[in-house]
């Protein structure tokens, strides 16, 4: 599930580590974007390979929290990447089942 929290507008793009972290099999993913445009947030296995694409979508300006269950998934560190027009930054966290 992807909620907007607030309607301000941040100042700069903004991607937080994940909470919990390790986590077992949710977590919360929470990153802010300063002008409306097409955003993806996408998760890797440490092969590079895309395992979750949790955003893939025309999105506004400002602060989204982004559930991600990984259940599905086996133990081991993963990178979790946000990419909103020339912008990318990404982060790993860590599924210990």
């Amino acid at each position: 599930s992807v909620e907007k929290e607030n309607d301000m507008v941040p100042a700069q793009f903004y991607l937080d580590q994940n909470f919990p972290n390790p986590f077992n099999p949710t977590t919360n993913i929470k990153f802010s974007i300063p002008a409306s445009g097409f955003v993806t947030l996408k998760v890797y296995n440490t092969l590079g390979q895309e395992v979750a694409a949790l955003i893939n979508e025309f999105k506004s300006a400002g602060t989204y929290q982004v559930d991600f269950n990984a259940s599905n998934l086996t133990s081991g560190m993963y990178i979790y990447t946000l990419t909103s027009g020339n912008y990318k930054v990404s982060k790993k966290m860590i599924l210990m089942k």
